[in-house]
């Protein structure tokens, strides 16, 4: 899962960067834990330069789930692993970047008004560092696209039942991190406007696919994310993070190249959908994220924050302190350190 870097100096080394969404996981062999993230974010150039990884977000991959006890409490076993794995980092004792400062839990809406229960285990578990909850939405009748993890039904977003599972997420101070494909973008801005006392965060840009029937359909797709993502930014309880755009189900197929792609060719790529985003949402509501370790199929994460700070270029430092660092420290409430 390691692919060839491409040998690169790190661009503005001293911008500090919170990491808002990434995973970890030991599954059959694959792993990916605390000593793995921090060498990813850790990584040096030949000078030594690294990226400022001061903090970063876990979000919920259906690791470590509790192997026995009523099967809607059982996610809580991810955030206690998570929240051992924070505990080790605020120690000290693993350097200077606190990894999962803030976790985002599964906990199934669907459910309806009992996920209630749930949602409190989550925050006892989590010693104070829960911050919301994703129920991912990815379904798509295209048997070439996998549906998400979570076994989602179609318009899972308008079911009445996950929407009184929904209702209860802000009056425990938690957000949504909604995860779904770019064809289903409408649905969550009809959630957004139901909600609007609910933080949502839309991950990875609302899923372009281009993989099965969009493939070669690269365009076509943009215009149809292009329209959508601009009535999802009317919602202004929405906030959009700027990233996992090199999974196989975007159509790009990096992951097949050798060698990988360099972060100007990543940025190049990938240029109208970020661009696009931040005129759309505004960088007070878009956040830099690596998607990591999923992203790291493509690239490297050294040269995955070099293709953010290429596409951020243009802007000023203010705008880039939100776009790096401050929105993700503030929606999902961090030390601002």
């Amino acid at each position: 899962m390691i692919p060839s870097a491409a040998a690169e100096e790190v661009i503005d080394p001293d911008l500090p960067i919170c990491d808002p969404h990434h995973h970890l996981w030991d599954r059959h062999g694959d792993r990916y834990l605390l000593d793995e993230l921090l060498a990813d974010t850790g990584q040096a150039d030949a000078q030594g330069a690294r990226h400022q990884v001061r903090s970063t977000v876990f979000v919920e991959c259906a690791s470590m789930y509790r192997a026995s006890g009523p099967e809607p409490l059982r996610p809580v076993g991810e955030t206690e692993f998570v929240n051992g794995i924070a505990a080790m980092s605020a120690s000290g004792g693993y350097g200077t970047t606190r990894v999962a400062a803030g976790i985002v839990a599964f906990a199934d809406l669907a459910l309806g008004a009992a996920v209630h229960e749930v949602l409190e285990a989550h925050i006892h578990a989590a010693g104070g560092r829960l911050r919301g909850i994703r129920h991912a939405a990815g379904w798509h009748a295209s048997e070439q696209i996998r549906n998400s993890h979570s076994h989602p039904i179609e318009h899972l977003l308008r079911d009445a039942t996950f929407r009184q599972g929904f209702a209860q997420l802000a009056p425990l101070g938690l957000s949504f991190d909604a995860w779904l494909f770019h064809p289903q973008i409408a649905e969550l801005t009809e959630l957004a406007r139901a909600f609007p006392d609910t933080t949502i965060v839309l991950d990875h840009f609302g899923g372009p696919l281009g993989i099965g029937p969009y493939a070669g359909q690269a365009d076509a797709v943009f215009a149809d994310w292009k329209r959508d993502i601009e009535a999802l930014a009317r919602c202004p309880n929405v906030v959009a993070k700027l990233g996992g755009l090199a999974m196989p189900i975007n159509g790009y197929g990096w992951h097949k190249r050798e060698p990988r792609p360099t972060s100007r060719q990543l940025a190049d790529a990938t240029a109208r959908y970020v661009l696009h985003t931040i005129e759309s949402f505004g960088p007070e509501r878009c956040m830099f994220e690596s998607n990591f370790p999923v992203d790291k199929v493509s690239c490297s994460y050294l040269v995955l924050w070099n293709s953010f700070k290429r596409l951020a270029g243009g802007f000023s430092p203010s705008e880039k302190a939100a776009l790096f660092h401050d929105t993700a420290v503030r929606v999902y409430r961090l030390d601002a350190s």
